[in-house]
Formats: structure tokens, sequence, C-alpha cells
């Protein structure tokens, strides 16, 4: 069987810690590989070879730094291919999906390219007698990224890209379900020309993350995963003195207005709601149509397209998605499917015993649909990460409104309509983070960042884009005087002015 080890120092090392994970093929539930769990011992190898390495690097100007970055694209795109596969083999995901996953990190480091330029500080000649002032950005030196499991290559390069772009040497601890991803990933930057020890994979479970955070050369950590972790690995990393980036979990509303196309809003839903299994913090697992004429349209619309998914393995061409992950989470989502039956929603289609044949220990769920789902209940207040779908009703624009804004989580959120007016004050008012008109899945272009709003994001910087580098750099500021001819000033005893 396949043994799954760490990256440190630019070459794989062996787990030392006698602890392994299984890493399941989620078509046939059976195990494929074992992968090494670091204990800390292992983890402070990994980080003194980062911080040796940082040292360097930071001397590395921002030009030739990107250089690096440019030829990582280039192998990225080269080995689109082959990285799909090995992603999809491990999470589940269909091959188009898992090459949308490796796009959407290769568009970060497409970003991270562009990274010198907005680490050029700001400067004011003559801000006092023969005073100028200016400030530079440096990096914070070893950084480190914590990863979920539902985008083992997109979220990586989401943390590692602007990090090292910006001089920072990282430690990646990605997920132990899918793991081999993110230390081919590794491997890439190396042949791009990556200096050895600048990036380190340590796979790991709750110890290893524990060991992150406590780690005193450690100064910055970021995190995506599920609200009541994001929230407790916060607080613990702030208690330590790090700087701090966690991202949480979701419940993405979609609004449909009664004047909404249709067809349109349908072929939207259906493939935010249960693209990836429902495996994604931007999925859309809540849809509210205004009126219950509207609801009983898109209800109609809706059933007809869940009859016409096909359900596959990943290297089916065909298939819409494929099986969850593991299938300790396929039974988390048949029991939230339990407990809504038990609230009183109405099942309207039921996917559990879903069974493809010749897979049939395989992590399968089929498409299911709830209608008349109240906001009280628990199925709609927390994240079921499933090919769950979950019609509630409301009366009016003001309703509709109310359920994202006041919903616990507030990641992201869409409106479908042809009215200007009323999408323009729905983005005005919706206490969310990212917002879509007839954008079923608002993930914000690289150059953008992505971040939620209440339990779906603690930090106050976001992933990605402009607030990355502010993330994973910290300001220094010199105020300078040269004076003339050796000429000594008079002693001075009060604080400093420009007067």
């Amino acid at each position: 069987m396949r043994n799954i080890e760490h990256f440190i120092g630019g070459r794989s090392v062996a787990g030392a810690s006698g602890r392994f994970g299984d890493v399941f093929n989620p078509s046939t539930g059976a195990v494929q590989a074992k992968v090494a769990l670091a204990s800390a011992q292992e983890l402070d190898r990994a980080v003194d070879n980062a911080a040796q390495a940082q040292r360097d690097w930071a001397r590395v100007n921002p030009q030739r730094r990107a250089r690096v970055m440019f030829e990582f694209k280039r192998l990225l795109e080269a080995n689109m291919d082959s990285l799909a596969r090995l992603l999809s083999s491990e999470h589940g995901k269909v091959l188009s999906d898992a090459r949308g996953d490796i796009q959407r990190g290769l568009e970060v480091i497409e970003f991270s390219c562009g990274i010198p330029h907005l680490l050029k500080g700001e400067h004011t000649q003559g801000a006092g007698p023969g005073i100028d002032a200016y400030s530079v950005r440096q990096p914070l030196g070893v950084v480190a990224g914590i990863t979920p499991f539902n985008f083992p290559a997109m979220i990586p390069m989401w943390m590692f890209g602007p990090a090292i772009a910006s001089g920072n040497a990282f430690i990646l601890k990605p997920s132990e379900r899918d793991p081999s991803v993110p230390v081919r990933l590794a491997e890439l930057m190396l042949e791009a020309g990556l200096p050895e020890g600048v990036l380190n994979v340590v796979h790991g479970d709750k110890e290893t993350v524990d060991a992150i955070l406590k780690h005193p050369q450690i100064r910055a950590v970021s995190f995506v995963g599920s609200s009541d972790i994001a929230q407790a690995v916060y607080a613990e990393g702030a208690r330590h003195g790090k700087r701090m980036q966690c991202m949480g979990g979701a419940k993405n509303h979609g609004i449909v207005l009664p004047d909404a196309d249709l067809d349109q809003t349908v072929a939207d839903v259906i493939g935010a709601a249960y693209g990836s299994a429902g495996e994604r913090c931007m999925a859309l697992p809540i849809v509210v149509p205004v009126g219950e004429k509207t609801a009983d349209a898109l209800r109609e619309k809706l059933l007809a397209a869940i009859d016409g998914l096909r359900i596959g393995v990943s290297e089916d061409p065909q298939a819409h998605y494929g099986p969850v992950v593991t299938a300790a989470h396929k039974a988390r989502i048949e029991d939230y499917i339990r407990i809504g039956v038990e609230e009183g929603a109405e099942l309207v289609r039921d996917g559990r015993g879903f069974s493809l044949p010749g897979h049939e220990g395989g992590f399968f769920l089929g498409a299911t649909l709830f209608d008349r789902v109240k906001p009280e209940m628990k199925t709609y207040r927390e994240e079921i990460f499933g090919p769950v779908l979950q019609i509630v009703r409301a009366d009016s624009f003001e309703q509709a409104l109310e359920l994202p804004s006041r919903h616990q989580y507030g990641n992201g959120v869409a409106i479908f309509t042809r009215n200007g007016d009323a999408a323009r004050e729905f983005v005005d008012r919706v206490e969310v983070g990212m917002v879509g008109i007839n954008v079923p899945i608002p993930v914000p272009v690289a150059y953008h960042s992505f971040g939620g709003w209440k339990r779906s994001g603690f930090g106050d910087l976001n992933q990605y884009g402009t607030d990355s580098v502010r993330f994973f750099t910290r300001t220094k500021v010199v105020t300078q005087r040269w004076p003339k001819g050796g000429a000594v000033t008079d002693q001075s005893f009060v604080i400093p002015t420009m007067r």
C-alpha cells in the first residue's frame, strides 16, 4: 500500500511518529494509502528548515521571486490532467470539477506573479525640515496554512502563493483525507526554482494543528474549515501571539424574485447546490423563492432537473457529481436528512440509499430536496456540506432579505432577478460578505479577496488579493534626517513635530 510522506527541506521524509491515517478511494470505499501524521518534533524539523531557508529567500528581490511563480504557473498548466486525476482519486469530485479546483488556485498564483508591485511602500520627501519619511513591507518569516479536504489544490495555493511571493517560508498542513496533491504542488514549486525548505508539507491531525498554533517561530496562521474549529483555532493562535486568519462554515442562500428567469435560475442553482456533492463552503444549499407562485414553479423545475442528474465516478465524463469524501461524512449527511424529516420539512427527493452499480462500497449519495423548511430547524441553521438542497419559502422581499442577514453564517449569498433596483438594494442591505447578482457561486476573482462575515470568518483580513499581502507582511516606517555639514541641532525635550 502506498505511503504518503511529509515534504520537508525539499525532499520526502518518512513519518517518525508511528501514527498514520487512512486515505480512501471514495468511489470504492477502499483504503488506498496511508498518510503519516506528524508529531510536534517532526513539525519542529520542518520549521527549522523553513526558518533557515527564509532568511535567504527574503533577500531575493521580489522580481526574481515572481519568476519562480511564473514558472510554477507554467508547470501547473503542463501537469493539469495528472493533478486533476490525483485529486479526484482521493476527494471523489469529477475530473472537470477537479480541474476547476486547480484552475482557481492557479489564478491566485497568477496574481502572486504581480506581488512585487504591492510590496512597494510609500515615500514622502520633505515631511519636515530636512526630514524624509518612507515605509517598506517586509515578510513575517515562517508562516503556516491549515487547509480543508474540499479544495486540496485551490486553498493551499490561495495561501502559499501570496505568502511565498512576499518573501516568507511556508508550512502547509493539508487535510489528511486527500493529502497527495499538496505534496505534488510542493514538488512542482521546487522544480520551478523555489529553494529547498521554503515550502514544507507536514501531514497531521489535531496534534499537529496544536503544535503549529503553539510554535514560537510560526508568526502567522491561515486556516479554512468548519466554524467551530475556526473560532477555536483563531482564539488559540491569538493567545500565542500569532497573526490569525480563519475562514469558517457557510449556509449560503439563493434569493429568487418573481421576475427571475426561472430556467436560468434552476440551471444555476442545481450546479451550485449539487456540484462537488455539495462539499463547498460556497455551495448554494438554501433557495428562497419569494411568493407561493414563484415557489411552486421553481420546485417543479428543480424536480425535473434533479431527475436528470447523473451521479458517477470521477472518471465518468457524463457525471455531474461523484461520491462524498468518507463513509463518516456520508453518515453525517444522512443523519441530517433524518433530522429534517423529524423536524417536519417536506422530503421531496431522498438521496439516501443510492447505490452506483459496480461501486456499491463507494460513498455515494443521491440528490436530496426538502421543501417548506423553516428558519428554526436545525437543518437550516447548520451546515450540512452535502448534496442536500432546501427550499425556504418567503412571502416578501423583506422576509427573503432577513433570512441570510440573520443567519449565523455570512459567507455568500445570491439574488436572481431582472430588477436592477431590487438587486442594488439587496446588495446594500444584506449582512453577508460575498454577494452574487444572477451569479450562484460568487467567489471573487483572484485580485479581489475572499472572506465571509459573522461566523464565516475570524480575523481582520481576507484570503488572497491585496488582503493576503497585508496579512503576510508587516510595515516598517522610517523617518530620516541628514544634517548639513555636520551641524548639531539644539537639544529638545518635547515630542518631535513637523512644524
